[in-house]
């Protein structure tokens, strides 16, 4: 196909769609970019970027459902952890339950619990990254569905020039 016909061909489709939509009396509109897409956290991987930004006062809470393994010895569970097995002092946040979900704002800020959901006010500006509380990656499997909601200290709002959750619920 030449590249005038395929031009011409996606010119008539949208058109049948605008003409299609006119009259099924519905309203189309765009969707927010967080509607598109689902915050997942995956056992198998190290930190993960959240794409969130903070900056010292933003308020911030992150809640998490799902479940993921980090030892088949200790079976699946969810963000909160093993009920039963504390993360030893090699593990990236020690003497919390092991397999918990945690995070960090910024590449070497100091870790912390999130578990099933977390709130707090950040000190530092740096991107939010969550992970499993593990040192061995390779044997892990599952994942968990996040929300996050930050509030700016100058508004005391949702920040507006970022989604404020993400859509999984």
């Amino acid at each position: 196909m030449q590249p005038r016909h395929a031009v011409l061909l996606v010119a008539a489709l949208a058109a049948m769609c605008l003409f299609a939509s006119a009259l099924s009396g519905v309203r189309a509109r765009p969707l927010r970019h967080q509607s598109l897409s689902q915050l997942q956290v995956y056992a198998y991987r190290g930190w993960q970027s959240t794409t969130y930004s903070l900056h010292p006062g933003d308020r911030y809470e992150i809640s998490a459902k799902g479940r993921w393994l980090y030892s088949p010895m200790v079976g699946l569970h969810g963000p909160a952890g093993s009920k039963h097995h504390v993360s030893p002092p090699f593990y990236p946040l020690p003497d919390v339950p092991g397999g918990a979900l945690i995070g960090r704002v910024g590449e070497d800020g100091q870790p912390f619990y999130v578990g099933a959901k977390s709130w707090g006010v950040a000190d530092r500006t740096g991107r939010l990254y969550l992970r499993i509380d593990d040192d061995r990656l390779g044997d892990n499997s599952g994942k968990l569905s996040v929300d996050i909601t930050i509030v700016t200290p100058e508004t005391g709002q949702p920040d507006a020039a970022m989604p404020t959750t993400s859509p999984s619920r």
